[in-house]
Formats: structure tokens, sequence, C-alpha cells
């Protein structure tokens, strides 16, 4: 070896003299890595919340969000999906709330 440098060393442990390998025991490690689950995208909700309680355009943004969060989940940003699917969430909620206000100052006001 050129100076400065160490001996190279193998990457293995050499056995002491006089042990037979086959007198070892044997044993395999395997890991494991278990798959995040992936987030909800709310699809369906907000497919019914722009079909019938779409309050200022409130139900189509939560569609588009919740398309966007299916694409993410599909390209494997779990991350990307969960924020665009919580913005899908909060936007159905919204869109829900506002319309039973509206529904209650209707029934109030007839």
């Amino acid at each position: 070896p050129s100076p400065g440098m160490q001996p190279s060393v193998p990457p293995y442990e050499v056995l002491p003299a006089g042990v037979n390998m086959e007198e070892l025991p044997r044993s395999t490690t395997v890991l494991m890595e278990e798959q995040p689950k992936p987030p909800r995208d709310h699809l369906v909700w907000s497919l019914f919340t722009t079909v019938y309680c779409n309050f200022c355009c409130l139900g189509l943004l939560a569609l588009v969000f919740s398309v966007k969060s299916r694409d993410r989940k599909v390209l494997g940003d779990y991350s990307g999906a969960q924020s665009y699917s919580s913005t899908a969430k909060g936007l159905n909620i919204a869109a829900l709330v506002l319309n039973i206000i509206t529904i209650i100052i209707v029934v109030t006001i007839v």
C-alpha cells in the first residue's frame, strides 16, 4: 500500500483455528418496512358537496383538491396527498356548515 493509507481489511472476521463452519449456528435476519397507510382523499364527499350543496363553489374547490390528493397518493407522495386531503376536508366541512346555516335562516324566515 501507499504511504498514509491503511492496508485493506477483509469485510469479514477470520475464524479462529480449530473452529468448524458447520458447527456454528445459522440465522437470517429480514427487515420488513411497513408501508404507511395512505391518506383518505374524500373524493366521494367532495363529489356530493359539489352536486348537492355547492355553496360559493366550495364544493368544486373541494373536488379539485380531492382529485389532486388522489393523484399524489397514486404517485406515492403521501405527505402531498395528506396536505391536499386536509384542504379538501376543510372545504367540505365549510360548505356543509354554511349550507346548514343557510337552510336554518331560510326556514326561520319562511
